[in-house]
Parts: structure tokens; sequence; C-alpha cells
């Protein structure tokens, strides 16, 4: 028998000493955890926390330690159920206090509370130190906890598969691989063990098999393993289709997950297949607007991953049903509608259907000029899209005009005079800002001008920008038409309420 009863729980070998469980805390970059006596403290206070606890009834406020423990551990469930963390983490902050109350420092529940307190923080991003400060404080109190009377020690084995999981989960969030592997490994055999020894079911190890495979699938995709990932991938997939059904929403998550596995190893059919899977289980479930249309747009964009002309037809259906869902629910002037449209209008440059692309381009830019503003990336990136599109079809003077538009003034009027002297900073120069902003209206560019500011004067973005600028300058009816404009020294205007306003008096802004 591998399980005997003399043997140590959280494995001694390996056991945290008690005294170095905290030793490294301070070396984190991370925001440090809070020391366990402020947590009880917080936890326990009889403090009014505005005046909250003089409206409760006597019954309440006297209840015994393991009545409140029970309620706050029903409190955690109902908050972790309905994806509201921050609140099942306080609660099982008090669950750590109570335990500690009702059963002691040596006990196993003490070690059951830390382990559900450290899978609590990893449900909030950010948080994976204190997980694995509370799953080693768990192994601690494991490696010398009080036997169970008559020997019946299968809840602690049942503890430490749950101890084991959480710490390998906090330490792959760490990005520590090695030791997340081992603890992995220790929960997947003692769950085999529990097995052949009877002390656990075979639907309850189906479940615990799941949640281990996964973990394994996540940490060889972390690190950029896909091949050793994929199968367990899939065997994960196929415990939770056992034990949830095939489509319950549990299965979404992996789905999509086994979907990009797939889509980085080349298998487009399938990578396309199971995102239309997790598709249509998010449709069954009555989603909201914004859900179905993140849904639709995980589909497509699947499909244009493949590079295959035989997925195109999928991929235009996926993103026309995102859009028209983003539509309906939040209208066209949002930024997931305008991000989304902007990926469809490269898919039909792609595809050949230029003119509809640059057609939806041009309506869409005084949306995002009021949406994100002039001086913003998205604007920028449909200039050179437009730019773009111009320049495919030969038009260079079209190019020339979307990528060295005459519209500094309308920017210097937009972020006022000190944007302009920012300006004079970022290039190095030390001129009049009149004197500046007349000489950069004369030959500015709408897209160059907006990426400068965004990303520098040396960023590969601006770099390949000006490059184009100055090819296209060369053309010569570009030339002739640079000679022949007209240089007006624009007005400065120095109180202008938001930029969003500048952006409805461009009535040509796309030409």
């Amino acid at each position: 028998m591998a399980i005997t009863k003399k043997r140590k729980v959280a494995d001694g070998k390996h056991g945290a000493p008690k005294d170095n469980v905290y030793k490294n805390m301070q070396e984190s970059k991370e925001t440090p955890i809070s020391n366990h006596l402020d947590e009880i403290v917080a936890a326990v206070s009889i403090t009014p926390r505005k005046k909250i606890q003089n409206q409760l009834p006597q019954t309440v406020l006297f209840q015994p330690p393991q009545e409140k423990l029970h309620l706050c551990e029903e409190k955690a469930k109902s908050y972790s159920s309905s994806h509201e963390y921050k609140q099942a983490v306080r609660e099982l902050v008090r669950c750590v206090a109570l335990t500690r109350i009702c059963y002691g420092d040596s006990h196993w529940k003490l070690a059951e509370a830390h382990v559900h307190l450290a899978q609590g923080y990893l449900q909030l991003k950010g948080l994976s130190w204190q997980a694995k400060q509370h799953a080693e404080k768990a192994k601690e109190i494991l490696t010398n906890s009080i036997v169970p009377p008559n020997n019946d020690n299968t809840d602690v084995f049942k503890c430490s598969i749950e101890l084991f999981h959480t710490l390998g989960r906090a330490l792959l969030s760490l990005q520590k691989f090695k030791e997340a592997s081992e603890n992995l490994s220790k929960a997947e055999q003692l769950a085999k063990e529990l097995l052949q020894c009877g002390r656990i079911t075979k639907e309850e190890w189906i479940e615990i098999q799941a949640r281990i495979k996964l973990s394994s699938a996540q940490m060889y995709q972390s690190q950029k393993k896909s091949q050793e990932a994929l199968p367990r991938y899939q065997e994960a997939l196929e415990y939770i289709e056992i034990s949830r059904g095939e489509n319950s929403l549990e299965c979404v998550p992996v789905l999509k997950e086994l979907a990009g596995v797939e889509q980085a190893l080349g298998l487009h059919d399938a990578s396309i297949k199971h995102f239309l899977q997790a598709h249509l289980i998010v449709l069954s479930r009555n989603p909201s607007q914004e859900e179905a249309a993140v849904s639709a747009y995980s589909v497509a964009h699947a499909a244009i991953a493949s590079g295959r002309t035989e997925h195109h037809d999928v991929a235009e259906q996926y993103f026309e049903e995102s859009m028209a869902n983003l539509k309906d629910a939040e209208g066209t002037g949002k930024a997931k509608f305008l991000s989304i449209q902007d990926d469809y209008c490269r898919f039909l440059q792609v595809t050949g259907q230029k003119e509809r692309a640059t057609s939806i381009l041009r309506e869409s830019l005084e949306t995002k000029v009021t949406v994100f503003g002039d001086l913003s990336p998205e604007v920028a990136e449909t200039y050179r899209l437009l730019g773009g599109a111009d320049l495919a079809q030969g038009n260079h003077a079209g190019a020339h005009k979307k990528l060295r538009k005459l519209s500094w003034r309308k920017m210097i009027v937009a972020c006022s005079q000190t944007v302009a002297r920012g300006w004079n900073k970022v290039v190095g120069e030390s001129r009049d800002v009149d004197k500046d902003t007349e000489a950069t209206a004369h030959g500015s560019s709408e897209c160059l001008q907006i990426q400068t500011l965004l990303y520098g004067p040396q960023d590969k973005r601006t770099l390949a920008t000006q490059q184009t600028v100055d090819v296209l300058s060369k053309a010569p009816e570009v030339a002739v038409k640079s000679r022949q404009a007209p240089r007006a020294k624009p007005a400065f205007y120095t109180g202008v309420s938001q930029h969003t306003a500048l952006g409805k008096a461009r009535p040509n802004a796309a030409d």
C-alpha cells in the first residue's frame, strides 16, 4: 500500500521550515503579503465599520465561532461563484482567523483554510506571491498536523492534493516552472494513490485530473512548449466533458486555450473547430451582446490566422456577426467596435476588397477622432491604412496627402501652445512657437506627427512612415502640388474645450 498511517502528508523532504515560511517575502517585487496577525485582527475585530455592527441583531453578534465560520465559508463560496473575488478573499481571511480559534494552530483544518485563501488570491490578478505564501504556510501546518481520530486521514490527503495543486499554480504564475512541475506531479501521484486505495471515487479522481492536467498544459504553454501542452489540454478537456458535460461553460476557456495551441502548431482546421465549439456553447447560455461579439471575433481571428482562402468565408461571417452584436449593444462610437472594425478592414484589404475597406475606414475616421482624440494610435493607424490603400492603387498624390496632411495647426489648436512648446523639446529644437507652427504647417504629416509624439522619432513605426513620406515626396505629381501649395500662417487659439470638438469640425478629415 503506497499510503501508510505514518506518512507525512505534506512531504517533509520538500516542506518549508517554520522559520523560513516568509523568508523570501521581502525579496519579492510584488505587493508584500499582509502579516497573518494583521489578517486575524482585521477579521475578528469588533471595531464598528460605518456603524454596520450596531445594526446587526444580537444573535449574529454573539454567534459561536463554529457558526460564524460556517457562515463565512458559505459567503466565500457565494462571492466566488459570482466572480466577486475581492469580497470572497475578505471572507476567506475571516475563515482563517475563525478556524484558528475553533481548531488551534496545529490542526489540518487550519491548513485547509490557508489553501482556500491561497486559491482566492490566485483568482485575483497579481496576487500570486500571497497565494504562494499561504500555500507554504498550509504545507508547514500539515507537516506537523494533528492526526484525525481513528486514523481516518482521507480528508487530510484530499487537502494535500489541493495544497500541492494550488502551490503549483502559484509557482506557475511566478514563472518558477521547475518547482511548479514538482508540485503538480505530487498532486497527480497522490490522487492516483488515493484512487487505488479506494479513498476517493472515480468521479472525484476525474475532477482532480481535469484541474491538474489543465494546470500542467498551461505550464508547458507558458514555456512556449506547445507540442507538450497539446495532449494535456486534450486530456483536460476530455475529463471536464466527462464530469461536467460537453456543453458546460467550464469547457469554454479550455477549448479556447486548446485552440490557441493548435493555432501555434499550424493545426488551423482543429483550431477553428474548437473556437467555433466554444462560441456555440457561449451562445447557448444567453450571453450579453458584448460576450457574443467577443466570442464570434475569436472564430473570425482563427480563420484569418490560417491564411487559407477556404477559411475567408468563415472569417467574414463571424466578423460581421461580431460587429453586429457590438453595434446593437454599444453603437459605432465605442472603442471595441472600432478595433474589430479595423481588423475587418485589414482582412478586406488582404482578400482584395480594398475599395470596401477604404470606404469603411474613411467613414470611421471622424468617429475615431471623437472617441480616441487627434493624438491617438488609432487615428494615426487609420491615416496609415488609408495612405497604404491609395499607394496600392497607384494614387501617389492621395497617399502623400494622407501621410503628409497639412493639419498640424489643428493639432496645435486641440492641444494648445503648451504642446507646441513640448514638441520643440521632442525634436530637439528651440524656436519660437509661431515660427515652429508655421514651418510644420507647410509640410507636416498627420500620421507622422502623431506617431512621433506617441512613440518618439526613432521608433520603427515612425521611421517606416518617414521613409514612405520621403519616397512619395519625390513623385512628380506630388512635387508639383507641393510647390503650388500656398503658405498660410495659421491662427492660434489657446482656449479649446475638448479635442473631440475639433473632430466634429473636420468634414474632410479623410481626404
